[in-house]
């Protein structure tokens, strides 16, 4: 069976669509199968929207492994001022994106990029968003962390939502030898959220 970070072509489609309220308001997301998370919004993907939303994340924002868009199609609709890319792999979930984005009015902010990792994506970033791709493997998801590294703007940030019993404590800790600075941010049932900054503070 097909995982959420592959293109699995014969899998058959489903017209899902699921909705949930942040920050006040209700937001409705397209879905279909082969997808993270199609049914609804993760907690750890709601921890990670709660925790930085409202924050300054800069004006060019990646979200990185981007699914149907939950993370990067907010946080553009928080701050007109956001230009957001969303890069995945999956090329439904990007289906998606585009659905969703076009549903919440931020075509204009938004760029949706097909990129495995960042082989698609060459320029830096004021922020790079991640809820990583667990299942893919540490080969993958360690590589979307050393490589923010390149991918970030002087001052940039990476930020992470991971589960403790997923490797949180290993994460922060290898963020630890690529990054000045790393920061535990916010934890709720068992997700943490982790900002590591390119220079010290």
């Amino acid at each position: 069976m097909g995982q959420y970070f592959d293109n699995d072509e014969h899998l058959k489609h489903e017209d899902l669509r699921y909705s949930f309220t942040l920050f006040g308001e209700e937001f409705t997301f397209q879905s279909d199968s082969g997808v993270f998370s199609k049914d609804g919004l993760d907690d750890g993907t709601r921890l990670l929207l709660e925790t930085i939303g409202k924050t300054d994340l800069g004006s060019n924002i990646l979200d990185l492994g981007a699914g149907v868009g939950p993370i990067g199609l907010i946080l553009a609709h928080l701050d007109p001022h956001r230009h957001v890319v969303l890069a995945d792999v999956n090329d439904r979930a990007l289906d998606c994106c585009r659905k969703n984005a076009a549903t919440l009015g931020v075509e204009q902010q938004v760029e949706i990029i097909h990129s495995d990792v960042y082989l698609n994506l060459d320029t830096t970033f004021s922020t790079i968003v991640t809820n990583p791709p667990i299942r893919a493997g540490k080969k993958v998801t360690y590589a979307m962390y050393a490589g923010a590294l390149s991918h970030l703007e002087k001052d940039g940030k990476l930020v992470i939502v991971i589960r403790k019993q997923q490797g949180a404590e290993s994460v922060e800790a290898y963020l630890k030898t690529l990054f000045p600075s790393v920061e535990k941010v916010a934890q709720r049932k068992g997700f943490r959220v982790l900002i590591a900054k390119k220079e010290g503070v």
